[in-house]
């Protein structure tokens, strides 16, 4: 492609990514708004022009899918020379190259799986540990090496950030298991990966020649998904650039949801106090969602600023109005996944891809009731970044005891009581454990078996007296047997975590109750921002249909306990809102105002050469005819109008309701 028609396919604030060839340059782009198109046009461009060399572009992304799809687009731009890798590739490919040089000999080995010398480590200093416990503190030791935290200093700085200890584990602990870890891997000869960054970090912070060579390659950086960066990513850029601002990142604060492991928005959010010059370009054109699902996202992170937090992107639909957006809340669980199901048969009665489907929940423990809903009506589904609920080493544990149990357990004690004390043998308790991971996963996981035998309990009786463990673990075959299907293209299931940087045409949020989301266990401001911004994440990755939807208890005869998820309150719809009851009819006054403000609307995206949507949903103008605000802070209070729309239209908005209100239509 010509230089030309490399910008003329590009909207103009991608165009000025594209264009802004000398860094510092940040890019603080939304969900849907083209940033990889704008920062790999950006490179094309600049190797078009002349201002680049391919061989000196370094581009670096966190996952082995991103750096592919960077390096194809390139390609396809005419500058197939350019290195996209993630931070791990193209370090341990630095690393590799000059340790000969310098240390001699061939690189250490790699431990690909650590858990083995955590678990080693771990005898050295007396923890008991089991399975997930051990992997739970192997991701400990991966945030503390991350976040450049030493033994020395680990407790402190848990202390600092208000982290709990994996499974309970004391800070004092942690910390004399991380010095056993590391002499285990000096007395081995390996190393972990994230020793590749810090190595390759201090060798060009000691050698000067390594630093000289790697700064001669390498002259111009692209960081792109900048909010999760960690600490010792940072580190390595820095040593990277050496001082120099051929630096443009890429990145929305509104993601960061991955401090638990490291990951930081700091380095994004100052990176103006760090190189004053640089250039800040905003992409917020949505491509991606209709307007219904962007004014959701806006709406939530909004009310996020509103808490005290930094302001937000505002996105801008650019496609075509689509359905309202659709909140359902369930009896129970098991008409949630039901509920679910059926909505997902009729988007693909109607054409909708089941590959183009997603339901998205907050735990992995989640997805049995729908992985069992969605076999029972013979629609194909795969879960995503998890194995599937009846094929977790876990799980199959748990049924393997309960088999054995079944034929133990005393017919005079209730059967979930049995069942409860089978399941403590393979880790569950009464409470959960403390902070998340592996064993809070796998407590997850047993506690929906907990739940399931709860209900069967609570079914009417079939007259062949109180169900028994054999029953549940007759039920669980079942399940098991329905769910144990090949995996083929269908429907996803994912965790919100799972779903980050993937899109679908349909998407399902579910269980979304207080307690799941924000969770439980999210104590402090800032775990519940974080959760904020899960809710966030799974919102825009829908295209066009979406669904919230939750549950006021766990199964049909438990009690209705739950309430709606603190982020959604001022949005759900009250009992005479339920979906299939007609909405309270307007007064002539607000469907005045709702005729004129449409009519302004329609006129004002006109001009502007937009789809009306994109300048106000009609939801948006129902909810300002409801309220009829006279004030741009009483405009800003409603839903859908979040702060650039305020300032963009918002004077316009109240002179058209104030003609309105003042000329009534007949």
């Amino acid at each position: 492609m010509s230089a030309e028609a490399l910008l003329d396919a590009l909207d103009p604030e991608q165009r000025a990514v594209a264009t802004t060839l000398r860094g510092p340059v940040r890019v603080l782009a939304g969900a849907g708004t083209g940033k990889t198109r704008a920062i790999t046009h950006r490179i094309a461009y600049g190797i078009q022009v002349g201002a680049y060399r391919p061989a000196n572009v370094l581009a670096v992304t966190f996952t082995a899918r991103a750096a592919g799809e960077m390096r194809t687009r390139l390609r396809l731009l005419g500058a197939p020379g350019v290195q996209a890798r993630t931070f791990h590739a193209a370090a341990l490919r630095q690393l590799g190259f000059f340790w000969p040089k310098v240390v001699g000999g061939p690189p250490p080995r790699i431990v690909e799986q650590k858990v083995k010398l955590v678990a080693h480590a771990a005898q050295l200093v007396g923890l008991e540990t089991d399975r997930e416990s051990v992997r739970d503190l192997a991701s400990e030791i991966e945030w503390a090496k991350v976040s450049l935290v030493t033994a020395d200093d680990y407790a402190k700085a848990a202390a600092a950030t208000d982290r709990p200890g994996p499974g309970g584990t004391d800070p004092q602990s942690v910390a004399r298991l991380m010095a056993a870890y590391e002499s285990a891997k000096d007395q081995q000869g390996v190393i972990d990966f994230e020793d590749v960054l810090l190595l390759l970090a201090a060798m060009l912070a000691e050698r000067r020649d390594v630093a000289d060579s790697v700064r001669e390659q390498y002259q111009h950086f692209v960081v792109d998904e900048y909010q999760d960066v960690s600490p010792l990513q940072q580190y390595l850029l820095d040593q990277w650039l050496g001082g120099r601002q051929e630096l443009c990142v890429v990145g929305d604060p509104s993601q960061t949801i991955y401090s638990f492991a490291g990951a930081s928005a700091h380095h994004l959010t100052t990176f103006t106090r760090t190189y004053p010059r640089a250039t800040t370009v905003e992409l917020v054109r949505d491509y991606r969602s209709t307007p219904q699902v962007v004014s959701l996202a806006n709406h939530v992170m909004h009310a996020a600023r509103k808490a005290g937090g930094p302001a937000p992107l505002e996105l801008r639909a650019q496609r075509p109005d689509g359905p309202d957006v659709s909140y359902v809340t369930y009896p129970d669980d098991e008409a949630e996944a039901a509920g679910v199901t059926d909505a997902i048969a009729a988007l693909v009665r109607s054409g909708v891809a089941a590959a183009d489907i997603a339901v998205l929940y907050r735990t992995n423990a989640q997805s049995e009731a729908f992985e069992a809903a969605l076999a029972d009506r013979g629609i194909a589904y795969q879960v995503r970044g998890n194995a599937r609920f009846f094929a977790r080493a876990d799980v199959r544990k748990a049924m393997v005891l309960l088999r054995g149990g079944a034929r133990a357990a005393d017919p005079a004690t209730p059967m979930p009581e049995s069942v409860r004390d089978i399941l403590r043998s393979a880790g569950w308790t009464d409470v959960p454990p403390e902070g998340r991971g592996a064993s809070r996963e796998r407590w997850d996981a047993l506690q929906a078996l907990v739940t399931l035998a709860d209900a069967l309990a609570a079914a009417p009786p079939t007259g062949d007296g109180p169900p028994t463990v054999s029953d549940l673990v007759a039920e669980l075959d079942e399940r098991a047997a329905a769910q144990h299907a090949p995996t083929v293209e269908g429907v996803t299931l994912a965790s919100l975590h799972a779903a980050k940087g993937l899109e679908w045409d349909a998407v399902f949020l579910v269980g979304l109750s207080d307690g799941l989301l924000p969770t439980v266990q999210a104590q402090t401001d800032a775990t519940v921002a974080e959760e904020r911004r899960l809710l966030y994440v799974g919102i825009t990755r829908a295209r066009e249909h979406l669904q919230l939807s939750y549950s006021r208890a766990r199964h049909p005869r438990a009690r209705a306990s739950r309430g709606v998820s603190r982020f959604l309150t001022d949005l759900w719809p009250d009992e005479r809102r339920r979906p299939g009851v007609p909405r309270r009819d307007l007064d002539v006054r607000q469907q005045a105002v709702v005729d004129g403000l449409t009519a302004w609307r329609d006129a004002h995206a006109a001009e502007l050469r937009r789809q009306p949507a994109s300048v106000l949903t009609s939801a948006t103008i129902r909810a300002i005819a409801e309220r009829c605000p006279s004030t741009l802070e009483e405009l800003g209070s409603v839903r859908g109008v979040g702060p650039m729309t305020l300032a963009d239209i918002g004077e316009d908005v109240l002179a058209a309701v104030r003609a309105t209100v003042r000329e009534p239509a007949r």
